[in-house]
């Protein structure tokens, strides 16, 4: 790996593709460079699970001739990116990070995947995960944990984890991730990266034999980038209504690369420094606090208010651990019939916590599931009279700076803050409660603890004002910029 290489890789996707459409860069020298970095970094961070060199190299010899021959090229031709080990690309295993899952291979991509491809994204491999995503962790059995660039040994994230480290250490221009309850904010949190939720139902998934599985506003995908612009680029890639998909958005015009990359707009923002009533550590809220007084200075109107979710914030975790318990139990019946036997005689290699969660979803009446969308509803609520007067919120994306990982494959978060019990597999995330709602959301680097450790701001829209979000997302980076920070620049 040489300095070229070096910085080669940390150029905005952007520009990548900008030079790769005017010539003044090849995909083969640029997917060559990403390789070299990746065979480098990768046994140190352990971002990826699978690294498709030859499919990568393979895919950049025929992008480089769409070059020269002069063909229409797509946005994203010739950019590398890193895929979540939760979905699927065509004929590459899909892992699931679980040793339960052995030798699935899928015929078909993902919807968010095949739009990458359309759009001449090239794949560099699949990124680690908690096993089938249960948590705001990076760690698994099978492959281990991953770590953030920023501080290894400390965890990156998740569950789309190795998603963020691979962007933040140069190892991907882009990646994917998915967010259930937070789970492309929270690593980028861990990261430093931006790591963006859109409304839900702008980027499609397709499910089968299920075509509604996540029929709340519950999972949603994005991007992970290291600028603003990045991840609005890779979002209007993914975006767009979907046939398969009856819960995708139809096409509302929305600009989100003009939100990155435009005149910035005057927006009123509302400040809660616990989103509720969630316990924060010291140091996070100082750096947060210190992000949002630079907004201040910066002459944006931000007003210090209360969120009030009509629940504490112990209730909500609890609610979004039962409800995704009860959606991985019916995928559990479906990979049944495919013979991976979740609950029988695969359990004994589940991550204990995650076949907690697969019973005590049986646990669970119709009644009871039915009448958790009271708490859902106390969480729009609470939302909505914010966005009366506001039209931004702005929080801590965590609770918490990174944590220590651990040496058994199976990290989980911190069990209290601030002295007050905490949910950890999800209790420390600010995240999820957005989840319940499909409002677009953010997190953006806010800044780093006294030990060096990132910390996110997150950044909360209206309902279907991803434009909003972006926007203020760009403004904070010419604010307070984040790129030098990155450990991977100095070499």
């Amino acid at each position: 790996m040489t300095s070229a290489d070096n910085e080669l890789c940390f150029l905005p996707a952007a520009e990548l593709a900008q030079r790769i459409r005017r010539r003044d860069l090849s995909p083969v020298e640029v997917t060559e460079a990403y390789m070299r970095r990746i065979e480098a970094r990768n046994p140190v961070i352990n971002a990826y699970t699978l690294v498709l060199g030859d499919e990568a190299m393979d895919a950049a010899r025929v992008a480089e001739k769409q070059v020269m021959a002069g063909v229409p090229l797509g946005p994203l031709h010739g950019v590398p990116v890193g895929i979540k080990d939760l979905d699927d690309v065509a004929d590459v295993p899909t892992s699931m990070a679980s040793r339960a899952v052995k030798n699935r291979v899928p015929q078909t991509s993902a919807a968010a995947v095949e739009r990458l491809l359309a759009a001449g994204a090239i794949v560099l491999g699949k990124t680690n995960t908690p096993e089938f995503g249960h948590k705001g962790i990076t760690d698994n059995p099978r492959f281990g944990p991953t770590s953030t660039p920023f501080a290894i040994g400390y965890n990156s994230g998740g569950s789309s984890g190795g998603s963020a480290a691979a962007v933040a250490d140069g190892m991907a221009a882009l990646a994917q991730g998915t967010d259930g309850g937070g789970s492309v904010r929270i690593p980028a949190s861990f990261s430093g990266t931006v790591g963006f939720k859109p409304s839900f139902g702008r980027i499609p998934s397709v499910t089968r034999p299920d075509g509604f599985l996540w029929a709340h506003p519950l999972v949603h995908i994005g991007p992970l980038a290291r600028t603003v612009g990045d991840a609005a680029l890779m979002t209007k890639v993914m975006a767009g209504p979907h046939s398969r998909d009856p819960l995708s958005l139809p096409d509302d015009g929305v600009d989100y690369v003009g939100a990155a990359t435009g005149p910035f707009r005057p927006q009123r923002v509302a400040y809660s420094p616990r989103l509720g009533n969630f316990p924060v550590d010291p140091e996070v809220a100082t750096v947060v606090a210190d992000a949002v007084e630079a907004m201040r200075d910066n002459g944006i109107a931000v007003d210090e208010i209360e969120v009030d979710f009509r629940a504490d914030h112990k209730d909500l975790a609890a609610l979004w651990v039962r409800t995704i318990s009860i959606h991985y139990a019916a995928i559990a019946v479906y990979w049944k019939q495919e013979g991976i036997d979740l609950m029988g005689e695969h359990a004994g290699v589940l991550t204990p916590q995650f076949l907690t969660m697969l019973k005590d979803a049986y646990k669970v009446s119709a009644v009871d599931h039915a009448l958790d969308d009271l708490l859902r509803t106390g969480v729009h609520d609470g939302l909505e009279d914010v966005f009366a007067s506001h039209d931004l919120i702005v929080s801590p994306t965590l609770a918490i700076p990174p944590v220590k990982n651990a040496t058994d494959g199976n990290t989980i978060g911190p069990t209290s803050i601030n002295g007050e019990a905490v949910d950890p597999l999800i209790g420390w995330c600010m995240t999820y409660p957005i989840n319940y709602t499909g409002h677009p959301a953010i997190s953006v680097p806010a800044g780093l603890t006294a030990q060096g450790l990132p910390v996110g701001l997150q950044i909360i829209g209206r309902r279907h004002a991803d434009e909003s979000v972006l926007n203020m997302a760009a403004r904070f980076e010419r604010i307070r910029p984040w790129f030098q920070t990155y450990p991977g620049l100095a070499g």
